[in-house]
């Protein structure tokens, strides 16, 4: 049994002026299935993790009361299970077979039981290999279904799920829905955070909507909750089934190519892959959990010596040094014309303060002080982050992290933007800040390359796909 009540619930996270979570009164019983919804920084990572026991109290201030079953959640993690928005949180093993087993073994879990019930999980999640497969070798998806695994095999009371099918590919997001719906016992009770709302629908039936001021804005069945509240929940940042977002077009045919690829690859994580990417084109890179997608973005953009063949600058994007592959350049010339943005955010953060991490890009690059403030102030207001300035990127929220991620690629501004699953984590009005910005930039004449799992995103956005196949 795991029923669930908040009572005037709010936590503030140490150093932060603003709550992540304020005022909420909430009751979820034994058994119900809830979707969590709410526009991004509204609190719903921050309200799983109070309800996991991950908030020590020394790292914040609370207030109100969260229980299970009447205990303190810090008294009680053996009934619940979380799978986090980022799964490497989740691995600590070298094998994959390891990691799974490993929350068993804390367990106390008989060791005759282990291995099948490992066994069963990975099957259940659709994991594409067996045991031994090292964690180090697994794509951004493929660590999401061995997380998932990890916590299907706990048999958990309480599952709390954030965004459990954010970085995979079509086929394995339906797998991870089909291996939850599966896992839930009568008394199993699911609390979702997703921002695929209408594939989510059928797990649940309940949909609570988070107030970002605080509070619960709507609370009902689904029907009752976007009949009633759709339009306004949409104009909010919510995403709302049957509410499509205009694509964004191109206003000029591309231009002349910025790089080419011939044969790139890096065995085995990518086989020989030939492109192009063009000024004024956005090119989306579609394919299943590891075909190499992360890795040809990584290659693109400078970060990975190959395995074979080669990648080629055009002296449009690279001047003196379109003779020079980008892996050779130096950092400040490979930051002011090829902007990344890793699949992971935390990756690529360095500095303590967002305001910090997005100004370095410029200053490497030698641009004035003025230019810089004017070009953060600027991506801070328009990414909507100008509240969390003087914040430490760690503590964002994961659609807040994946935006400050992809305007510190924006400012150096990059003839070049290469982007591995920009829109994950974002509500519906980030997101279409998001391919707004995307847009603005190819217009200008830019190159936008864009590794993702978003069906929307592609409609809204690509003038062209290319498709990967597994190695």
């Amino acid at each position: 049994m795991a029923a669930v009540e908040l009572r005037g619930f709010g936590w503030r996270h140490a150093g932060r002026k603003r709550w992540a979570v304020r005022r909420l009164d909430l009751r979820v019983e034994s058994g119900e299935r809830v979707l969590l919804l709410g526009p991004s920084g509204a609190g719903k990572s921050t309200l799983l993790a109070a309800l996991a026991g991950l908030l020590p109290e020394d790292s914040g201030q609370q207030e109100g009361t969260v229980e299970i079953d009447g205990l303190d959640p810090r008294k009680g993690r053996e009934r619940v299970g979380i799978v986090f928005q980022d799964p490497e949180s989740h691995l600590v093993m070298a094998r994959s077979g390891d990691d799974v087993a490993f929350g068993l073994e804390n367990r106390g879990v008989p060791s005759a039981e282990i291995w099948p019930r490992v066994d069963e999980a990975l099957r259940r999640v659709g994991f594409p290999y067996d045991r031994d497969r090292p964690t180090a070798a697994l794509s951004g998806g493929e660590q999401q279904r061995l997380a998932l695994a990890g916590v299907l095999a706990l048999r958990p009371h309480l599952l709390l799920l954030d965004e459990p099918t954010a970085n995979l590919d079509p086929a394995g997001a339906a797998l991870v829905r089909s291996a939850v719906a599966g896992a839930l016992d009568a008394d199993t009770t699911l609390i979702l955070v997703e921002h695929r709302v209408a594939d989510a629908l059928p797990l649940v039936e309940r949909v609570v909507v988070l107030e970002p001021g605080g509070g619960v804005r709507a609370d009902g069945t689904p029907d009752e909750v976007f009949r009633v509240h759709g339009d306004a929940l949409a104009a909010e940042g919510v995403w709302v089934p049957g509410r499509t977002v205009p694509p964004r077009r191109a206003t000029t045919a591309p231009g002349d190519p910025l790089v080419t690829a011939d044969r790139l690859g890096l065995p085995p994580r990518l086989a020989a892959t030939d492109l192009t990417v063009r000024a004024g084109e956005a090119l989306a890179v579609l394919g299943p959990n590891g075909a190499g997608k992360s890795t040809l973005a990584l290659l693109l953009g400078g970060l990975l010596r190959p395995g074979g063949g080669t990648v080629t600058a055009s002296p449009a994007l690279a001047g003196r040094d379109a003779r020079t592959p980008p892996h050779r350049w130096r950092a400040p010339a490979l930051a002011g014309r090829i902007g990344s943005v890793f699949q992971d955010p935390e990756h690529q953060f360095v500095t303590s303060t967002v305001f910090d991490e997005l100004a370095l890009g410029p200053r490497r690059t030698g641009r004035p002080e003025a230019e810089i403030r004017s070009t953060v102030d600027g991506l801070l207001d328009r990414l909507r982050l100008g509240a969390l300035a003087r914040a430490n990127p760690y503590t964002l929220s994961g659609g807040e992290k994946r935006r400050l991620s992809v305007a510190t690629a924006l400012a150096t501004a990059p003839r070049l933007l290469v982007c591995d699953e920009p829109t994950f984590g974002q509500d519906r009005r980030t997101w279409r800040e998001l391919v707004d910005l995307f847009a603005e930039l190819r217009d200008a004449g830019h190159g936008v390359v864009t590794v993702t799992h978003d069906p929307d995103f592609v409609a809204a956005l690509a003038d062209r796909q290319l498709t990967l196949e597994r190695p």
